[in-house]
């Protein structure tokens, strides 16, 4: 979820290392190129390589480490992780270190576990993805009519964004935001950025009301039915679509913005309480697991996962396409994360099996790019571009 309220990023010399770091990291990198583009490398040769890439690594993430808020980076090959680390804090306050276990806010991250649960209830014949979405909310307006869930998905239903009307009374303490909240906000709005299926528009609502309509389909409340069906199933025992009063989150990062010289915990804003586009806390540990089954049937059938990985419609962005809750660019699908004092990304390249994910607990940088940076360390003899 991408929230509304951010606070000004941290000033360059907050956020940069000097030139001597950089240098430091490019040599590395050149020692990693070296060793890994040898001719049928030995065995010591690629634990080599691969010391040398973490080294470049712990350089990208310097800014990361020390009484800052901080980062958990994972980097899996064939299922096995070449690096699982913490850098900085995860609590600012009682000095509380990022670990792998440490549980971040996903935002919109979240939105491939929500597309997720509409696959399995389509899978268990619950719901259609071309149901009309009113047929699960018959209270929004006229104007969506001809949305589907399958709109939905892919960002092409033309919905309203909640941000842009909610009421003003919300905010981040008593009186959050909730999927409820959101359709009925959408309720009072009688019209569409487009007609439906025409274009695409990056959609919070959206994955709001898919979150009402799993629970609605599937009888259970979203939390419940992500608990149930995927996280426990998966082992992913600490993860949580979190409702407050209602669940905690194990080993918590909380999320800060760089503000007036300092760090400052902006944690919540008035939209954090929302669920299917953007409410999940999860670790490395666990998103390890995740990505396991994303290989698999073990939890969303072949038909399912080709779904949600293809290219269903392109985006606003140059060579990126969108599936269900996935971005597709080239050989990666990827998504990030942004939220009020948490940014996040997973690229995943599924033919070369591997898989970068790095979590942060702070309102800048984004991630994205310093996760190719890394996959690049681990890919030797392919470039790899950022959009």
């Amino acid at each position: 979820m991408s929230d509304k309220m951010r606070a000004a990023p941290p000033p360059e010399t907050a956020t940069r290392a000097g030139g001597g770091r950089f240098a430091a990291v490019a040599a590395v990198c050149l020692g990693v190129a070296a060793c890994a583009t040898a001719p049928q490398r030995e065995a010591g040769q690629g634990a080599a390589a691969d010391a040398q890439a973490e080294q470049a690594v712990d350089a990208l993430l310097a800014d990361y480490r020390g009484r800052v808020p901080g980062a958990s980076v994972l980097v899996l090959r064939d299922g096995r992780p070449l690096l699982r680390r913490g850098y900085g804090m995860a609590v600012l306050e009682d000095g509380t270190a990022a670990t792998p276990q440490t549980n971040y806010r996903l935002a919109s991250v979240s939105k491939q576990f929500t597309a997720a649960a509409v696959l399995l209830l389509a899978q268990d014949g619950k719901l259609g993805l071309d149901d009309p979405i009113k047929r699960w909310l018959p209270s929004l307006p006229k104007a969506c009519d001809a949305i589907t869930i399958r709109q939905i998905l892919s960002h092409q239903s033309g919905l309203i964004d909640y941000e842009d009307v909610m009421p003003a009374s919300f905010d981040a303490d008593a009186h959050q935001m909730h999927d409820a909240d959101v359709l009925a906000v959408l309720e009072g709005q009688d019209r569409t950025y487009f007609a439906p299926g025409s274009g695409y528009r990056y959609s919070n609502s959206g994955y709001s009301l898919l979150a009402l309509t799993v629970a609605k389909a599937s009888g259970r409340g979203f939390a419940e039915f992500l608990r149930e069906r995927i996280f426990m199933p998966l082992g992913m025992r600490d993860t949580v679509a979190y409702e407050r009063g209602v669940s905690q989150v194990a080993h918590r990062a909380y999320g800060y913005s760089y503000e007036n010289g300092q760090w400052r915990r902006t944690d919540q804003s008035p939209t954090s309480a929302t669920l299917g586009d953007g409410g999940i806390y999860s670790s490395i540990d666990d998103l390890a697991r995740w990505d396991a089954a994303l290989y698999d049937a073990r939890l969303l059938s072949d038909a399912s996962r080709a779904l949600a990985f293809a290219a269903h419609t392109p985006t606003d962005a140059p060579d990126v396409g969108y599936g269900y809750g996935w971005r597709i660019t080239g050989e990666t699908l990827w998504h990030s994360g942004e939220s009020m004092g948490f940014r996040n990304v997973i690229v995943r390249w599924p033919q070369r099996r591997l898989t970068v994910v790095m979590l942060s607990n702070r309102n800048d940088p984004e991630p994205y790019r310093t996760a190719l940076q890394i996959a690049a360390l681990y890919l030797p003899g392919s470039p790899v571009r950022a959009p």
